[in-house]
């Protein structure tokens, strides 16, 4: 049995440890406040130009200038998979979530056959996805250093996809992030980017609005894909950064009502002891007297 001073450490080691967790959730809290209103502000921009260049696409489909990034190389046989995780633990299950839909996404391609590349943007999905794919991760984005993510950060990020796809090194680019929905709901989300997939483009005999363009479909085209790859690889460095806070204060909110829990069981073993050992003084006391 556990003397009284190392049940005093205990409870003391225990209490400092609550302290930590409960102004880690607080600077979360804070934090998140801060990356909800980012996430929320570009979403109706991606969204926007999803929708346009998706309208716009079209009006080009089965054209031979169509711009590669949207008509594809002609073949889906190498997949690079641009895996979006926090750079920082002690956030519960949110990086795990995001590298388990891109292992599992990465095993289905290679049960058929297809060549899997990945790119990781965040340190924590390299170290776990480096345990089974370590020859198939090409780069890792390391963003430790950045305070604000911004769209420069995205566009580089971008750039460097594009610079692979025209040089050949993939057919089929997939995104992976975590869409945030709330403090406690962060939902894994795969974005195919490349070639650009368009979600709800009208087929091409439904009828429609009818616009004209200045200049041309195909020169819109070459001009907003490349950027809308950037666009959308900086909402979801934002939505992975609102889900992240989210998901850390969720968990550190969980470890500072555990801590008390146990703070509690351990004070009543303290208690519990100490008069045991106090019963049992007072009973060799008595002996002593009677013996006397």
């Amino acid at each position: 049995m556990p003397s009284l001073k190392d049940l005093r450490n205990r409870i003391a080691s225990t209490k400092a440890t609550q302290k930590i967790t409960k102004a880690m959730q607080m600077v979360a809290a804070s934090k998140l406040r801060r990356a909800q209103a980012a996430a929320e502000a570009a979403r109706p921009y991606a969204e926007r130009m999803q929708a346009t260049l998706g309208s716009i696409a079209a009006s080009v489909q089965g054209n031979p200038q169509a711009p590669r990034l949207l008509a594809g190389t002609g073949s889906d046989q190498v997949h690079l998979l641009v895996v979006c995780t926090g750079e920082r633990g002690l956030c519960g299950a949110f990086n795990s979530s995001i590298v388990r839909l891109a292992r599992d996404h990465a095993n289905s391609l290679i049960v058929q056959g297809k060549t899997v590349k990945i790119l990781c943007v965040g340190r924590k999905g390299y170290e776990q996805l480096r345990r089974q794919f370590a020859d198939k991760i090409i780069d890792l984005v390391d963003l430790r250093s950045v305070r604000k993510i911004g769209f420069a950060n995205a566009h580089e990020i971008g750039q460097r996809v594009i610079s692979l796809y025209d040089a050949g090194e993939f057919d089929v680019c997939t995104l992976f992030f975590a869409r945030f929905k709330s403090v406690i709901a962060q939902v894994p989300t795969a974005q195919q980017i490349v070639p650009a997939v368009f979600e709800g483009t009208p087929a091409a005999g439904d009828a429609g609005p009818v616009y004209e363009y200045e200049p041309d479909e195909e020169q819109i085209l070459h001009e907003l894909l490349p950027l809308n790859i950037s666009v959308q690889i900086l909402k979801a460095l934002l939505e992975n950064m609102a889900s992240f806070y989210g998901a850390q204060m969720s968990a550190m909110d969980n470890a500072t009502r555990n801590a008390g829990e146990m703070i509690k069981k351990q004070t009543l073993v303290y208690n519990r002891t100490r008069q045991a050992m106090i019963t049992k003084e007072l009973i060799e006391i008595i002996s002593g007297a009677e013996a006397l």
